[in-house]
């Protein structure tokens, strides 16, 4: 064959090798586009049969699982997986559970409620307190809360506490243990390899940075670190005392007291648990299930006791709800940050200053809307976004609508700068907040190259030229200027915090620096206006807007994650799918997923390479010591 002919016959098989390419790229968009439209006639066709029927003289169910959350926000490849495979969820809304209590108190057809907790994965003790308020509400009108579970962990047990009986299997236990903070430190490993991670930071308790710089804790991190968890330890302890009536210090000693109790009791667990006082029944499920069907009876379809799940009772009684008309103002719109704030649209899981941006844009020009919550779950993130966030609330304030924010189980550093500039803020005593500091980390590999003989070298036309190259060392020069931004961004978060909570610029930096605090000393320290819940926020939102506390509505704003899973959440929830293959399953969630380290390093995308985050989440106690 000839030259000419070789690439004749090179370019066509090129041209039909793309030819190819795209062909099979459009069978595949439209396989997935087909699926997608079959779910969700399917999920249409099998839940449109109605709501589900609530029985008279039946017991309510609250079995959360998996993480409890301000708002539903995960990958829509696990959620509809979760569906296919009758697999629990792994996110429950904590509204949901709420809901489900207070519309059930007056409910002539639920006879009681069980708290079945085992399930659920991690919960933030300002989470647990506000469904302890609705525990406490249910039980007001005359209706017992059961609790049963295999075995409690320390998080869950706290609203399982405030049971009427709270019931644990013979081979089960109470595994409360103290919160905790450890991490693990890399300095030395970072050395070893020649990675030199250069640190941008104000603040002598912004330890966000010290695994890198570090191999243990430093003293100013330890001292500010057992402050606010003892905080935490304490209100936990006085909260389960008070709920079991058990003698002062008894939560603290049954936990130093557990060895040899179990020496001299052989180790049984469930029977120390009930001679403490945490629970009052020991026993199996079967015999639970009996016990409760004496109540209400058996269903004889599941062999269990009759009981309506907790989300399947909100879709009965939301289908027969018939909204009132809004009239003008009469709105107070709810709006999340959930999760690490990143700049942009921000991925599922993520707090994307864009993306809140626009639904507090949203917000401003609706009519209807005369307040906003901000609802805040955020350890912080990019100062960035979190500056567009505040922006957006001070123009809510510049329209007439005033904004009150309302901190869940952490809003802290970047957390805390969206909040600083709202009419009010309410957090719990629990509530893990303030981190008031920025920081910077750059790492370069020139040492760990030249290790293995790889040196960089060249010219640049001015001596910043080049200067950002991870394989070049950082000049003093650049280094100045990095620092001289992380020291303007710290005067400006602490001049924000000052200007907006009336506080002297020099009592702000007191008390900032990036350390943390709890809830209750945040409020001491005038960071923190009011201590309560997210519905009495929105009654402090609706009062500031000259609305009926009685007779508003609020309104939850949700960030659009696009079709066609905007439309087929609503009713994954609502079917469960046994019938696809296997394989199927494993192809969607290749698809579908992301692995959590992308969306770790996702997240790490601030212009400008400045983070006000905390990484200040407590151990509130592992996996259940016996296994499971």
């Amino acid at each position: 064959m000839s030259e000419s002919e070789q690439k004749s016959s090179s370019a066509l098989g090129r041209f039909f090798g793309r030819i190819w390419k795209i062909a099979v790229f459009i069978y595949r968009a439209l396989f997935v586009i087909s699926l997608m439209i079959g779910l969700f006639v399917m999920f249409t066709f099998f839940s449109g049969g109605g709501a589900p029927k609530v029985d008279d003289n039946v017991a309510l169910v609250l079995a959360p699982s998996g993480a409890l959350v301000e708002q539903i926000d995960q990958d829509p490849g696990q959620h509809l997986l979760e569906s296919f495979r009758g697999e629990p969820p792994s996110q429950t809304p904590l509204r949901d559970l709420i809901d489900a209590l207070d519309l059930a108190r007056d409910d002539k057809r639920i006879a009681f409620a069980v708290l079945k907790l085992d399930a659920l994965g991690s919960a933030g003790l300002p989470q647990l307190e506000e469904l302890g308020a609705a525990i406490k509400r249910f039980q007001a009108s005359g209706k017992k809360v059961i609790a049963y579970s295999p075995w409690y962990e320390q998080a869950p047990y706290f609203a399982a506490a405030l049971a009427d009986e709270i019931v644990v299997d013979p081979q089960g236990m109470v595994h409360v243990e103290g919160f905790s903070v450890y991490q693990n430190y890399f300095k030395d490993a970072l050395d070893k390899l020649g990675v030199r991670i250069n640190v941008f930071r104000v603040g002598e308790y912004k330890s966000a940075v010290e695994p890198f710089t570090r191999n243990d804790m430093s003293e100013d991190a330890r001292k500010a670190n057992i402050a606010w968890l003892g905080d935490l330890w304490t209100d936990y302890t006085k909260g389960v005392g008070a709920a079991r009536k058990l003698p002062e210090n008894g939560v603290l000693n049954y936990v130093t007291g557990m060895r040899q109790a179990l020496q001299d009791g052989g180790g049984d667990t469930a029977a120390y648990a009930k001679k403490s006082g945490l629970v009052t029944h020991v026993e199996t499920l079967k015999q639970f299930r009996q016990r409760m069907g004496a109540i209400v009876g058996i269903d004889d379809d599941h062999g269990s006791f009759r009981q309506v799940h907790f989300s399947e009772y909100l879709r009965a009684v939301h289908h027969d709800k018939h909204e009132k008309p809004i009239g003008k103002g009469g709105k107070v719109a709810l709006v999340v940050v959930q999760g690490e704030i990143v700049d942009g649209p921000g991925d599922v899981g993520q707090a994307g200053g864009d993306t809140i941006s626009d639904l507090l844009d949203q917000a401003r020009r609706d009519e209807d809307v005369a307040a906003v919550v901000l609802r805040v779950d955020s350890p912080g993130g990019s100062v960035w976004a979190s500056e567009q966030i505040r922006r957006e609330v001070e123009a809510l304030k510049a329209e007439g609508k005033p904004v009150v924010a309302s901190m869940s189980t952490v809003a802290a550093s970047g957390g805390y700068w969206i909040s600083m500039d709202a009419n009010q803020i309410w957090a719990h005593s629990t509530t893990i907040t303030g981190s008031i500091g920025i920081f910077g980390l750059i790492p370069t590999i020139d040492q760990g190259l030249a290790k293995i003989g790889v040196h960089t070298d060249g010219v640049g036309t001015t001596p910043l030229a080049g200067s950002l190259r991870l394989d070049r060392p950082l000049s003093p020069e650049i280094s100045s200027i990095i620092q001289s931004q992380i020291d303007k961004g710290y005067r400006d978060f602490i001049g924000g915090v000052a200007k907006a909570r009336k506080l002297p610029v020099a009592k702000v930096d007191e008390i900032a620096r990036g350390r943390v605090w709890s809830g209750g000393e945040a409020k001491t320290l005038g960071l923190v206006d009011k201590l309560g819940d997210l519905d009495q926020a929105a009654d402090a939102a609706a009062k500031l807007a000259g609305l009926d506390p009685e007779s508003y509505e609020l309104d939850e704003y949700r960030p659009d994650r696009g079709f066609p899973f905007d439309m087929l959440l609503p009713f994954s929830s609502s079917i469960k799918l046994d019938f696809l293959p296997q394989g199927t399953t494993r192809w969607l969630a290749g698809l579908l997923q992301r692995t959590d380290a992308e969306r770790a390093l996702r997240g790490l995308n601030d212009p400008r390479g400045m983070y006000a985050n905390c990484y200040c989440t407590p151990s509130m106690g592992g996996g259940n010591i016996l296994g499971r």
